[in-house]
């Protein structure tokens, strides 16, 4: 995870999170503030209430596609920065991360742990 990703991620903004799997692809949406760059283990920690689409489609193809960008952070060619982050997801609903994340999001019913293969800069 670079540096230009890492600011970016500590402004708000929309999450995108994509799959392939359905016809047409499933597409849910989180906020920035509420996801969790775990850099140690290299993965984001997303609480989730719906997100069934998502889940639904994992029991085939766990691979996400997730987007997400500020027009505070320089980008490539001026202001605004975007990255495309590529990762497979899995929900857990109990542990240390799920425990972390229902304080702060009483809400939840699990939390989305996306391990991320890549990130790629768009903008």
């Amino acid at each position: 995870m670079d540096q230009k990703f890492l600011d970016v991620m500590k402004h708000e903004g929309p999450v995108t999170i994509v799959t392939i799997n359905a016809n047409p692809a499933s597409v849910v949406n989180t906020w920035m503030s509420y996801v969790t760059v775990d850099e140690k283990n290299n993965q984001l920690i997303i609480p989730a209430a719906g997100m069934h689409s998502i889940e639904d489609d994992f029991e085939m193809d766990n691979h996400v596609t997730i987007t997400v960008g500020s027009k505070d952070v320089e980008g490539t060619v001026g202001p605004g920065a975007g990255f495309h982050i590529h990762g497979t997801g899995e929900f857990a609903d109990s542990g240390a991360a799920f425990d972390a994340k229902k304080k702060q999001f009483p809400w939840l019913s699990r939390i989305l742990i996306v391990t991320i293969d890549d990130i790629q800069q768009k903008i």
